[in-house]
C-alpha cells in the first residue's frame, strides 16, 4: 500500500500525528508526505490536495498498485472540493464509521479527508481502520455507476 499525504496548516499537527501512527502500526506501507513540511498559517490547501490527488492517480494507472490520498484541512471539505477536481480522482470527507465504509465499499474512494478542527487522533486513526478494512462492493449497481462517473470524466477530458 503506498500512501500520499497532504495538508494545509489547518491539518498540519493532524497529518504529523497520523504520519507517525502509519510508520507505528504500518510499517509495511510506503507513506510519502507531499506537505505542507513546515505550519505555515498563510499557506493554502489546494496546493496540497491537488499533489496529492495527482500522485494517486499517476500511481493508480499501475494496476498491481494500492494506492490512496489522504489529505487533511479545518474541516476536509476544501481539501476533497480541490482533490476532486483532479480527473480520475474519488475524494469523500471522512466523518464517521459509517461513512469510512461506505465511501470504500459503495464509492471506491482513492482519496479520503479529515478535518483538523472536528476530529482527534483517535476518531481519525478509527475511521482509517474501517476503511481499509471494508471490502469493495463490486456489485453491478455500484461497478456501473462509478463507469458513469469515469465514462463522464473521459468525455469532458476529450
Amino acid at each position: 500500500m503506498h500512501i500520499y499525504l497532504g495538508s494545509d496548516h489547518g491539518g498540519f499537527a493532524l497529518k504529523e500525528s497520523f504520519k507517525a501512527y502509519l510508520v507505528k502500526q504500518h510499517p509495511d506501507y510506503k507513506v510519502e508526505d507531499c506537505g505542507a513540511y513546515l505550519l505555515d498559517p498563510d499557506d493554502d490547501y489546494p496546493e496540497f490536495a491537488l499533489q496529492v490527488a495527482h500522485k494517486v492517480v499517476a500511481m493508480s494507472e499501475d494496476q498491481d498498485s494500492q494506492v490512496l490520498g489522504i489529505v487533511f484541512c479545518r474541516s476536509g471539505s476544501g481539501v476533497v472540493i480541490a482533490a476532486n477536481k483532479v480527473l480520475g480522482v474519488r475524494a469523500v470527507e471522512i466523518y464517521n464509521e459509517t461513512i469510512a465504509a461506505h465511501a470504500k465499499s459503495h464509492n471506491k474512494a482513492n482519496v479520503i479527508a479529515f478535518s483538523g478542527d472536528y476530529l482527534t487522533e483517535a476518531q481519525m486513526t478509527a475511521y482509517f481502520e474501517t476503511f481499509m478494512s471494508t471490502p469493495v462492493d463490486s456489485s453491478e449497481r455500484h461497478a456501473r455507476r462509478l463507469q458513469q462517473i469515469t465514462h463522464y470524466e473521459q468525455q469532458r477530458n476529450q
